[in-house]
């Protein structure tokens, strides 16, 4: 089991904040799959990986990473500064 966050317009479309995930997904891209299986919010979410940025456990990775060992994953789209 582990925490998926939302943040942003990702969390507008897909309607919660957080939700507790059971997967046998492997990378980040196969509980992305899963996710967007589920509902068409989800993929409404997900419909472009290229607007958006994952962390594991609070670090910055890939849609290939591994999610072994990982407790939480978090979606949202890239940061601007200014």
């Amino acid at each position: 089991m582990m925490q998926v966050l939302y943040f942003a317009w990702v969390r507008e479309r897909i309607g919660v904040p957080r939700e507790a995930v059971e997967t046998e997904a492997a990378t980040v891209a196969d509980l992305v799959a899963d996710l967007i299986a589920r509902e068409d919010r989800y993929a409404a979410a997900f419909a472009d990986l290229s607007a958006l940025r994952v962390a594991l456990d609070q670090e910055l990775a890939e849609f290939d990473a591994p999610l072994a060992g990982v407790r939480e994953v978090a979606f949202f789209p890239p940061m601007t500064g200014g």
